[in-house]
């Protein structure tokens, strides 16, 4: 008895280290991204180049991970940036073009230039709080991305409103359009998390953007601006080019007034949901987005695994 229950444990053992390449996709497409990223590829070289297998990277998003706030003065460091970088890369390459959805945080030009040449089929794009993506990869991903459904470029001040044209005229079918600024009416709740500098930098012609998204979206349903600088002018200009907007988000913007919202309003004859400017919210509100990491990015990150 004890000679089969040594054999039976033997043979389970042997037949997780002989299971096919395909049996192995099968199982690690079930798995969470953290479980294959800090589990899986961990175990031997064949479990590491199943993770690495196209099928299993047409998605990756890291957005439903950034949900504590703890250390997220971290997140704002060039280390992080390029142990992001480096993620994103790495499934860029693996993918072998099938990507359609991307998600994350604190990239830079350094991976989504990438993203640009080898993602044709990409759909999704959000890239919020990356204060080193600029308007010349930006464009380039424009281009390179013609298939962009929704975008979400918050808090990436180093993106101009010529850029916002630039995808306008290439991403024609562009759905979901989201340039949130940071809260520039109360910026004590970022003093210590985001560096000042990058605070100072924040974007000042609202009604330039306004006019490049009125202009050049015209199929938008989705629009989030929270905390823009737009004007009455501004927000004229999109309810004339956008007709089709269901949801607008205008939270924190202070430069416009009730009656310019209900003005622009009429003419939107699809919009179900707009969310007007609210000076009283709790400050407990505006973190309503905050992210932390559940230490994905840890010290195995740094092993030349994952270097690229």
């Amino acid at each position: 008895m004890d000679d089969e229950e040594g054999g039976s444990e033997s043979g389970l053992g042997h037949d997780w280290a002989e299971l096919t390449h395909e049996c192995l996709i099968n199982i690690f497409s079930r798995l969470s991204t953290e479980d294959r990223w800090r589990r899986a590829m961990f175990v031997c070289k064949s479990w590491l180049n199943a993770c690495k297998d196209s099928c299993l990277h047409s998605v990756f998003d890291l957005e439903t991970y950034f949900d504590s706030v703890t250390d997220l003065a971290r997140y704002w460091t060039p280390e992080f940036e390029r142990t992001i970088d480096s993620m994103l890369r790495s499934v860029v390459l693996w993918s072998g073009g099938s990507l359609t959805e991307i998600r994350v945080r604190h990239c830079s030009d350094h991976s989504l230039s990438l993203v640009a040449d080898r993602c044709p089929k990409l759909q999704v794009l959000s890239v919020k709080s990356s204060p080193h993506v600029t308007d010349e990869t930006m464009n380039k991903i424009a281009s390179g991305c013609p298939n962009l459904q929704e975008l979400d470029i918050s808090y990436c001040y180093e993106i101009s409103h010529e850029c916002l044209a630039y995808i306008g005229s290439h991403c024609r079918v562009l759905q979901i359009f989201k340039r949130n600024l940071m809260n520039w009416l109360d910026p004590s709740q970022h003093i210590g998390i985001v560096p000042n500098e990058y605070l100072n930098t924040c974007p000042q012609e609202g009604d330039s953007d306004s006019a490049a998204i009125g202009k050049l979206m015209p199929k938008l349903l989705h629009l989030e601006l929270r905390f823009s600088k737009l004007t009455a002018k501004g927000l004229t200009l999109i309810s004339e080019g956008c007709l089709s907007l269901e949801y607008m988000d205008l939270s924190g913007c202070a430069n416009i007034t009730s009656r310019d919202i209900a003005n622009a309003s009429s003419n939107l004859k699809n919009l179900k949901i707009i969310k007007k400017p609210n000076f009283y919210i709790p400050r407990s509100v505006f973190h309503a987005e905050r992210y932390g990491h559940w230490q994905l990015y840890d010290e195995r990150f740094q092993t030349d695994v994952f270097r690229i």
